[in-house]
C-alpha cells in the first residue's frame, strides 16, 4: 500500500512538474439560466449577440457590476479585471463600458462579469476583493459555471494575478493581457524618469512659479491642477499637439529628448504624465503615508545631444524603504499561482511595455511555478484590445489546458486563431518566435 500511495504522489508530481493538468473528463456545461424575472435584470449594452441576458447592480462596499449571459452558455465564466485605475468614486458605466468592450467573450458563448471595484486608485488587492466578490455573487444568484477563468487587463492583469495567489481555490485558470505584471515596484520607473526629465528640459510641472515639490509626489495635496493644464504645459514646451512643421527647433528637440529617453511614440507622451502626475499623487498621499516609493539613483539618461549636462540637471531621489515595502505588499505579484496562466500582449504597446513580462516570468520561475505561464504576443501596438480572433483562441487554448491537461504553445495558439478567424473576424498576428526582452533593455537600472 506504501508503495502505491509513492507511485501515485510520484505521477502527480511529474504531471505538475511537466506543467500539464491531470487529463479527466471536463464537466458538463450547465443549462443556460434564465434571468427573466431576476430583480437585477437590465437592458444589455449595444453591441451584444442577439438573446444575450444582462444583470447589472451595485453591491454591499459600493461597486458597481454587471454581469451577461449568451443565449448558448458553454458553461465558462469570465471574471474581468478592468485596466486603469481608475481615480475618483466608481461610475456604473465603467463596466457597462468594459462588457462592451469585451463582447467577444460573450460572442464565444462565455458568460462575463465584471466590476468597476469599490474605490478608485492604486489599489490592487482591494480590487482583487472585489472581483471574488463578484464571482461569489454570481454563483449564488445565477448559476455555478464548470469552469471560472480569470481575466485581467491592463492594469487589472496585476488585480488577476494577485487575486489568483489571494483566492486560489477561486478559478481555474488565468488570462492577462496587455498587463502591467512587473509590480508597482518595477512598472511606474519610467514614468518617474519622464517626470524628471521633463522637469529637467522643460521646468515648467511645476512651474518656477509655483511652490516647488519632488516629482515622486506626482502632484501636492491641495494642487488645482487640471489635465487641460498640464497638457498646454507639455505642448507649450514640446510642441507635440502640433504638426511637426509647426513646432520650433527648441520645441523639436525637447520633444525628441523626452520620447527618446522613455522610448514612446509622441501620441503617448501626454498620457503618460498624466499618469506620473494624478497616480503618483494617488500613492504618494493615499497608500504610501506621504513617503516616496520611487528612485531614480544610479539611472543615467540618454538624450541625442547634451547627455552629460541632462544628467547633471536631472534630480535624484532615493525611494524611502518603507514606502516601497508598502507598494510592493498591494501591488507586486508573488507568482504563487499553481493554475494555468495564459499571457497575451502587444509587442509594440507603448502603455504597458512587453518587456514587463520578463519580470513576471522571473517572479513565477522563482516561486516554483514556471510551468504553469504560456506568454505569446501580437505583431500589434494596441494596448487596450488587440484582435477579435486572438482573444476567443487564447481563450480555447487556455481552456483545453484546464480540461484536458494541454499545455498551450505560441505556435498552437496561432492555430486555433486562424481557426476561429472565420467566425470572429478580426487579425491573427501572432508572433510564435517572439520573447520578451529583460526589463533593463527598457528601463534604465538603478539602485534599490
Amino acid at each position: 500500500m506504501q508503495s502505491f500511495h509513492r507511485r501515485s504522489w510520484g505521477l502527480v508530481a511529474l504531471v505538475a512538474g511537466l506543467g500539464g493538468c491531470a487529463t479527466t473528463t471536463p464537466p458538463a456545461a450547465p443549462p443556460t439560466p434564465d434571468l427573466s424575472a431576476h430583480r437585477a435584470r437590465a437592458i444589455c449594452p449595444t453591441g451584444l449577440p442577439e438573446g444575450t441576458q444582462c444583470l447589472s447592480g451595485k453591491d454591499e462596499a459600493g461597486a458597481f457590476w454587471w454581469i451577461a449571459m449568451p443565449a448558448q452558455w458553454t458553461g465558462v465564466l469570465v471574471m474581468h479585471a478592468h485596466g486603469g485605475p481608475e481615480l475618483g468614486q466608481p461610475r456604473a458605466e465603467r463596466s457597462a463600458a468594459d462588457l462592451q468592450r469585451w463582447s467577444i467573450m460573450v460572442k464565444a458563448g462565455h458568460a462575463w462579469a465584471g466590476s468597476t471595484f469599490r474605490q478608485g486608485g492604486v489599489e490592487v488587492r482591494a480590487a482583487a476583493q472585489d472581483t471574488e466578490r463578484l464571482r461569489l455573487l454570481f454563483n449564488k444568484e445565477v448559476a455555478t459555471p464548470r469552469r471560472t477563468v480569470l481575466h485581467g487587463q491592463s492594469w487589472g492583469a496585476s488585480v488577476a494575478a494577485i487575486g489568483a495567489e489571494m483566492y486560489p481555490n477561486s478559478m481555474d485558470g488565468v488570462l492577462l493581457t496587455s498587463g502591467v505584471l512587473a509590480g508597482g515596484t518595477r512598472s511606474y520607473d519610467f514614468r518617474l524618469d519622464l517626470r524628471v526629465v521633463y522637469q529637467a528640459v522643460c521646468g515648467t510641472h511645476p512651474k518656477p512659479d509655483e511652490a516647488p515639490y519632488p516629482v515622486w509626489m506626482g502632484l501636492p495635496p491641495d494642487s488645482k491642477l487640471t489635465r487641460a493644464d498640464l497638457a498646454q504645459r507639455v505642448n507649450d514646451c514640446t510642441g507635440v499637439n502640433l504638426p511637426a512643421a509647426q513646432r520650433t527647433p527648441a520645441q523639436q528637440q525637447a520633444l525628441d529628448t523626452l520620447t527618446r529617453q522613455a522610448r514612446i511614440p509622441e501620441r503617448s507622451l501626454i498620457g503618460h504624465l498624466n499618469w506620473a502626475t494624478w497616480h503618483f499623487q494617488d500613492i504618494v498621499q493615499k497608500r504610501t503615508g506621504g513617503k516616496n516609493p520611487f528612485g531614480n539613483i544610479g539611472v543615467v539618461y540618454t538624450a541625442a545631444t547634451g547627455q552629460d549636462a541632462l544628467n547633471a540637471k536631472a534630480a535624484r531621489y532615493a525611494a524611502d524603504p518603507q514606502a516601497v515595502a508598502t507598494l510592493a505588499a498591494d501591488t507586486d505579484p508573488q507568482g504563487k499561482i499553481s493554475k494555468p496562466v495564459l499571457s497575451l500582449r502587444g509587442i509594440h504597446d507603448a502603455t504597458a511595455f512587453v518587456e514587463m513580462d520578463s519580470v513576471f516570468a522571473d517572479t513565477m520561475r522563482q516561486a516554483g511555478n514556471a510551468q504553469w505561464l504560456v506568454q505569446t504576443y501580437s505583431d500589434s501596438a494596441e494596448h487596450s484590445y488587440l484582435h477579435d480572433a486572438e482573444y476567443p483562441a487564447a481563450m480555447d487554448a487556455l481552456l483545453a489546458w484546464i480540461d484536458r491537461g494541454e499545455k498551450p504553445t505560441p505556435k498552437g495558439l496561432l492555430k486555433r486563431c486562424k481557426a476561429v478567424q472565420p467566425r470572429f473576424g478580426g487579425e491573427c498576428k501572432l508572433v510564435p518566435e517572439y520573447r520578451a526582452a529583460p526589463m533593463e533593455a527598457r528601463v534604465a537600472a538603478r539602485a534599490r
